[in-house]
């Protein structure tokens, strides 16, 4: 079989799918790229028996057929291709010969014979969010999963689609970050999806793509379509925490900040704190300040930011990395912060409406 490919469109194909190409497997077919010609495209595929990417390109074909490829020679040599216009030929026994201009090159292919087909996904339940909102949606709570194994159902995140609203939700027991966006979809029903595939979801979206993704889930699995691309992921497994209660019914004290002169002070801060210098920051705020002081062996600091604070003033303590990470997180160019007490959970707005709301637990200090 032959084909012909532009090299920036399969280079950028192969790049995709090879973040789901297993590095060791007991199927040897799956540490490589399965790659079917048909008639004016070929559809490669990565897969790991938990993730799955797919996709497919334009090209001159001449026959069909599939073969299973390494993907580090494959995008290597592709990639290195002096031209913009590659030709692959594969013959009988399975060599994959690779030409452009004056540059040819060859390596052995396997058979497809022994690659697992994807799992099949119904689309009773399925819904579509712009890409850019899910890229948006993503982005704005992957940094609250947790990375620790011992609770695998954390390592996720929950989708809750509930009558027209679709929240995304992270949590690792010390944060939690809720995204919140309405879809045209009056089902209800919730699943857990891994860390690993929507950090490549969100990857695979260009930041100004405007189309549309349908997610389409049964019990066991979920799809993302993104123009050509599919993601295939299974789903993770457990109850995951009740987050609504989490959310404050109430608050004492809002602070409206400036949310990059609020991120700058932690980034002072931050300079104090090491592996071996681990202390809290201490946040005092009242009289439309809001001041930050920290004091490790390496050295101390106090820094006093203008707000706009309604309420009662209050002492407390947090984490001065977890308080970075959703602050970051926040769109706009100022957040309203909510405390309700020394001890209690720390609540992060947007400035208007319930778009987002990132929780941080409060570290407890020295009076």
């Amino acid at each position: 079989m032959k084909f012909i490919c532009n090299k920036t469109e399969l280079s950028e194909a192969i790049s995709n799918v090879s973040k789901a190409v297993s590095s060791k497997a007991t199927i040897p077919a799956l540490e490589g790229i399965k790659v079917k010609v048909s008639p004016n495209e070929i559809e490669l595929t990565g897969y790991n028996l938990e993730m799955g990417i797919h996709t497919s390109i334009s090209s001159i074909t001449e026959d069909s057929g599939e073969f299973v490829v390494s993907s580090r020679l494959f995008s290597e040599f592709t990639k290195r291709m002096p031209e913009d216009e590659v030709t692959f030929e594969v013959n009988d026994n399975l060599i994959i010969n690779i030409s452009c201009s004056l540059t040819e090159c060859s390596f052995s292919a396997m058979s497809a014979e022994e690659y697992p087909d994807l799992p099949v996904v119904d689309s009773d339940n399925s819904f579509k969010v712009k890409n850019s909102v899910l890229k948006s949606m993503i982005n704005q709570t992957i940094y609250a999963t947790s990375l620790n194994e011992s609770k695998p159902i954390l390592t996720g995140e929950l989708f809750d689609i509930n009558n027209g609203s679709f929240n995304m939700v992270a949590i690792d027991g010390f944060r939690l970050a809720i995204r919140c966006e309405t879809i045209f979809n009056k089902t209800n029903y919730q699943f857990v999806v891994p860390r690993k595939a929507l950090l490549e979801v969100s990857s695979l979206i260009k930041d100004d793509n405007e189309k549309e993704c349908t997610i389409y889930t049964n019990d066991r699995h979920i799809i993302f379509e993104t123009g050509k691309a599919f993601i295939i992921s299974r789903l993770l497994e457990g109850k995951f925490h009740n987050y609504k209660s989490s959310i404050p019914a109430e608050h004492k004290t809002e602070v409206i900040i400036n949310k990059r002169d609020f991120i700058t002070s932690l980034e002072r801060c931050s300079l104090l704190i090491d592996e071996k210098n681990k202390t809290p920051i201490r946040c005092e705020v009242g009289n439309g300040t809001v001041k930050l002081n920290c004091k490790t062996s390496i050295g101390k600091i106090n820094d006093s930011l203008l707000a706009n604070v309604i309420g009662e003033e209050i002492t407390i303590g947090f984490n001065h990395k977890l308080m970075a990470d959703a602050i970051r997180a926040s769109e706009g160019d100022k957040v309203r912060i909510r405390f309700n007490g020394a001890m209690k959970v720390i609540e992060i707005l947007p400035l208007e409406g319930n778009s987002f709301i990132f929780l941080v637990m409060p570290v407890q200090i020295k009076k």
